[in-house]
């Protein structure tokens, strides 16, 4: 039987949240560059979308870190399973992530970054799930603070599924 979704935010809402996203990065890196840190594989969509609504100059690489699997909780077990191809030695650092919801996976992640030499490390994650967070992590840029459900869409996936939905939806398994 098909999952069932149902619309949290529209293609529209995405789309200007993440505009607003990019204004504000722009002006707070204001004559400086930014290195986009996109996290695969669910901030792919996010990353270049709110990289070409960025004015300052803009480098990106990816990486990807995984505590999921293809279940719909968190296993608590971090592991690297793509690292960076560049290093971060002078860079202004903003790691893109599609979601935070435990704070283990990005707790784990922003504190390994910070021990490679950038200037800074910041976070911009499209959703923010605080009722679920575990390890405190600080979300410099949050697109939508969204409730304890799983959402899928705009790369975030349920067992690889749904990553291409244009919009955030809440999907409910059978």
């Amino acid at each position: 039987m098909a999952d069932k979704i149902s619309v949290l935010y529209t293609e529209e809402q995405v789309n200007n949240r993440i505009r607003e996203m990019g204004e504000q990065i722009s002006k707070d890196y204001a004559g400086k560059s930014v290195h986009l840190v996109g996290i695969l594989k669910g901030a792919t969509f996010f990353t270049c979308e709110l990289a070409k609504r960025i004015t300052v100059p803009v480098t990106i690489d990816f990486m990807s870190v995984s505590s999921y699997g293809d279940a719909t909780e968190s296993s608590g077990v971090v592991k690297i399973t793509k690292d960076l191809d560049e290093p971060l030695e002078g860079k202004n650092v903003l790691v893109v992530e599609d979601i935070v919801d435990t704070g283990n996976t990005l707790s784990y992640l922003l504190d390994n970054l910070q021990k490679r030499g950038s200037l800074s490390v910041r976070l911009c994650s499209l959703l923010n799930k605080p009722e679920r967070r575990l390890k405190e992590v600080n979300v410099d840029y949050t697109g939508f603070v969204i409730p304890d459900a799983f959402v899928v869409g705009y790369g975030l996936d349920y067992a690889q599924k749904y990553r291409n939905l244009p919009y955030i939806g809440i999907v409910e398994t059978d």
